[in-house]
């Protein structure tokens, strides 16, 4: 499996999809995020950062570029790069400190800075779905992600079958 698309009906459901993420990845990895404005990608990191145990506003980093987040032992760090003129700007952040350690890094449009993020573990493609909602396309990166469509793909399953 290197793929899986799931479906989400509305905000509370894709809260709840972030929160089992957050579960899996025990907040560690590079996760990146795509979508058209308003498909809900702050939202899905919203609760993959209330997942991890955040309590409080998750606000959009469009303006900041990236809100860090202590979580006790874990650092989860929310990029929004829409704004981003030139990836080599991500130089002048001291981007690649993000990346050493053990931290979680949730990036919206990575393509922005393409040529200078590392690699995702993790794609998360958002898309309006037919009948409403939102249709998620997961995409493994490395055995990592790999790891994490598989628990999901089992966990929706079971879910299902209830």
């Amino acid at each position: 499996m290197s793929g899986l698309t799931l479906f989400a009906a509305d905000e509370a459901a894709m809260l709840e999809f972030g929160a089992r993420l957050a579960e899996l990845t025990a907040g560690r990895g590079v996760i990146y995020l795509l979508g058209d404005l308003g498909m809900g990608k702050t939202t899905l990191s919203r609760g993959i950062i209330r997942g991890l145990g955040h309590v409080g506003a998750v606000k959009s980093p469009t303006f900041t570029l990236v809100e860090p987040y202590e979580l006790g032992e874990t650092q989860a760090f929310h990029f929004d790069l829409y704004r981003l003129a030139d990836p080599e700007e991500l130089e002048f952040l001291g981007i690649r400190d993000y990346f050493d350690g053990d931290a979680l890094c949730l990036i919206e449009w990575p393509q922005r800075g393409a040529g200078i993020l590392p690699k995702a573990d993790l794609t998360i493609t958002i898309s309006p779905h037919d009948g409403g909602g939102r249709s998620l396309h997961l995409t493994a990166q490395g055995q990592r992600g790999e790891a994490w469509c598989v628990a999901l793909a089992g966990v929706v399953r079971n879910d299902a079958s209830q």
